[in-house]
């Protein structure tokens, strides 16, 4: 074979003094003779005469089966592996090490060692091969990176010995980035610094970069939301012609109410937060005699305004949905819309989809439609008001009060049916930072729900089921909210875990939800029933988008999908789509989208919500471990929320912050981490820290840097 033949000639000359055979050309030829062959016949087959050259060969083929392109057997015979048992997915990176690919096809996880991610990024798409396989793991070697998502990294710049390099803030980039002499934009020792990839990492060698931006030697109030965002690669500026189309968008005529069901005489009302600002749910229920109820779920017509493919579409697309840190929020659509012409302001005459529900008295839903409707909110409603408008507690917009209750009697109605199907409901703590002038933390409060958070969440979940099943119905490409059953080692970890507390999970090898929603039920008042539901939610999958509907397993759904936030979430505005191609008339066979697309987007829109959680808690991180510094050597009580290998992770009793105890001050004994019990045990003394136990601890050490606060026992 003609080496010159080689379509890759010019990138291994670029690569080697001496190139050889690419491997494109390697895997091309063994192919063509469809046989497998020793290393000296495929010297043969390139006329490879030189050493040097025979020797490049060597290496090549032994990286090509680390790699998992070929396969040498016994007999020192080289063989294509079949490329359908690769797997293609996103790249997953845990801080503590390891990594997992997210199948593309839906299967289940690969998880990759250690030592098989040294060249990886998170969101990095790749090509992985399982090499392992048990009945609830894959273990895999990455094949071939296929694309890289990240480009540019944030951290701080360090320099030492002449050498210059980047510690990322974001946990999840393991490795440094070098940056070599003259690169470093003049920046400092210790500064925050964006810096733009100019060679990704490998195997053997760091990544290179160039710094881009200096943003500072210390974060000023609200910065951890610029570094969070930027460290996670979150998009937070607008392209000019996202802004200039933007800017296009006219308020509602005439016109754009033709072929509109005109409800603007109904009193839909919006209930949220008191610090909402783009609302994009409005309800309405109206009660049929001795028969249930008519409820109205309204929700901003935001695919009338955002088209498909327009600038302001592919953006959305890109940041998949909006980022809501404490006090701020990076949105999805730019604020013209999603706080103006899309939000179901009071007063105001606005475009929306509708879903129209019959729930009989029961809480079944007996039948749905959706259409193209025009309304007008007639109140902006919080959740406290509503709460004391049923309590008795105000007259506050009385003239709204019997649809309230009938609005309450309907969520009654639905949560009898979720008791019924055995929906699995976590009472966790959620909790709000209260900034000062300064946006400093003043406090952490947990928030309160209330019956009116309950009549938003019953109402939202009955119109996502009713669009879920509108499309399966119908057969169209849709991404639906899917949640699989746990694994069989998570349930038997959880379960041992139970059984030393004298609890027990009830179902076999396949609990269902009703099984998990009696346990719950069971531990509800017990002091350490947060720290059990943490644990049983640990054991729980991730919800995610997918093409296949599978379910809900946590709130036992057939059939679930997201319809009711097209304003914050890019799933929404797909589904949007797809009913109104319905409406239409329109079927699968001409929408605009196909499975393959909808998959493709719904992987994305995985990936940026993941992304998002990230930044967020990093950003939460940041703000906690500002909130203690002035707090060192001050005593508290907490409980132990989590039991590592090396040490305790307590939660401080009424102020909600989590601080690492290490293993290393535990000098009174050598402990042992019984993974299985969830607990340290001292060899000597037989001490034990078990996780949900009460401990006295005194704030050692706060590091800014590394988004950590820690502990000593306080005994």
């Amino acid at each position: 074979m003609n080496l010159k033949q080689d379509p890759h000639l010019e990138r291994e000359k670029r690569k080697y003094a001496k190139p050889i055979p690419s491997r494109e050309y390697i895997l091309h030829h063994l192919e063509k003779h469809k046989k497998a062959a020793t290393q000296q016949e495929i010297l043969n087959l390139f006329k490879l005469r030189d050493p040097d050259l025979q020797e490049g060969i060597r290496r090549r083929l032994i990286a090509m089966c680390r790699d998992g392109q070929l396969s040498c057997d016994k007999n020192n015979l080289f063989n294509i592996i079949d490329q359908k048992t690769l797997v293609r997915g996103t790249v997953v990176i845990n801080k503590n090490g390891y990594g997992f690919v997210i199948a593309e096809d839906g299967d289940k996880d690969v998880f990759l060692p250690p030592s098989k991610i040294k060249n990886l990024l998170p969101e990095d798409r790749v090509l992985v091969r399982v090499t392992k396989q048990s009945r609830s793991r894959r273990e895999g070697v990455v094949v071939s990176i296929l694309s890289r998502t990240i480009t540019q990294i944030t951290g701080f710049y360090q320099k030492n010995n002449g050498e210059a390099l980047i510690k990322p803030i974001n946990k999840k980039i393991l490795q440094q980035i070098i940056i070599p002499k003259g690169a470093g934009k003049g920046a400092k020792n210790g500064q925050l610094v964006v810096t733009e990839i100019t060679n990704y990492p490998t195997k053997r060698k760091l990544a290179t970069g160039k710094v881009i931006e200096i943003l500072g030697q210390h974060m000023d109030p609200g910065m951890e939301v610029t570094v969070a965002s930027r460290a996670y690669n979150i998009p937070f500026e607008w392209p000019d012609n996202v802004l200039h189309e933007a800017k296009q968008l006219k308020s509602l005529t005439d016109i754009d109410l033709l072929h509109r069901k005109d409800l603007r005489h109904e009193p839909f009302v919006t209930i949220d937060g008191i610090d909402a600002k783009d609302f994009d749910d409005a309800v309405l229920c109206k009660t049929i005699r001795n028969d249930g109820w008519l409820l109205y779920v309204a929700i901003a017509d935001v695919g009338t305004y955002v088209k498909a493919e327009s600038a302001l579409d592919l953006e959305a697309q890109n940041r998949g949905n909006s980022v809501y840190f404490p006090g701020q929020v990076i949105p999805m659509l730019p604020e013209k819309l999603s706080n103006n012409l899309c939000s179901l302001k009071p007063n105001q005459d606005r475009l929306s989809m509708v879903c129209e529900m019959r729930i009989k008295a029961d809480g079944e839903i007996a039948g749905y439609k959706f259409y193209e409707a025009v309304i007008n909110s007639h109140a902006r409603l919080t959740y406290d008001i509503v709460a004391k408008m049923l309590a008795g507690e105000t007259n506050q917009h009385h003239k709204l009060l019997k649809q309230i209750i009938s609005l309450y009697k309907v969520y009654l109605a639905l949560s009898t049916q979720r008791k019924k199907r055995g929906a699995i409901d976590f009472s966790t703590v959620e909790t709000k930072i209260i900034f000062d002038k300064n946006r400093k933390i003043k406090k952490i409060q947990p928030t309160i729900r209330n019956d009116a958070h309950c009549i938003i969440e019953e109402c939202m979940l009955a119109a996502n089921v009713s669009a879920a099943k509108f499309l399966l119905d119908n057969k169209i490409p849709a991404l639906f909210r899917i949640h699989a059953e746990p694994n069989s080692e998570d349930l038997i970890n959880v379960r041992t875990y139970l059984h030393g507390l004298g609890l027990k999970l009830k179902g076999g090898e396949n609990p269902k939800p009703r099984d998990y929603a009696d346990l719950l039920e069971e531990i509800r008042g017990r002091e350490d029933s947060h720290i059990i539901q943490k644990i049983i939610l640990k054991s729980m999958r991730q919800a995610v988008y997918d093409t296949e509907n599978i379910g809900h397993f946590g709130l036992a759904y057939d059939t679930y999908g997201h319809f009711t936030s097209p304003i914050r979430r890019y799933p929404d505005l797909l589904t949007h789509r797809a009913i109104r191609h319905l409406i239409y008339g329109g079927n699968a066979e001409n929408f605009f989208y196909n499975n393959r697309i909808i998959h493709n987007i719904g992987e994305h829109c995985c990936t940026t919500e993941r992304r998002a959680d990230d930044a967020v808690f990093d950003a939460i991180d940041w703000l906690k471990c500002e909130y203690m510094q002035d707090k060192i050597g001050k005593r508290y009580v907490g409980t132990i929320s989590n039991v590592c290998n090396f040490g305790l992770f307590v939660e401080l009793k009424d102020v909600y912050v989590e601080g690492l105890i290490h293993i290393a001050t535990l000098t009174d004994d050598h402990y042992k981490f019984d993974q299985i019990k969830y607990r340290l045990i001292g060899g000597r003394t037989k001490k034990r820290y078990s996780l949900g136990d009460k401990i006295n601890i005194i704030v050692a050490k706060v590091n800014l840097d590394n988004r950590q606060i820690d502990f000593e026992l306080d005994e």
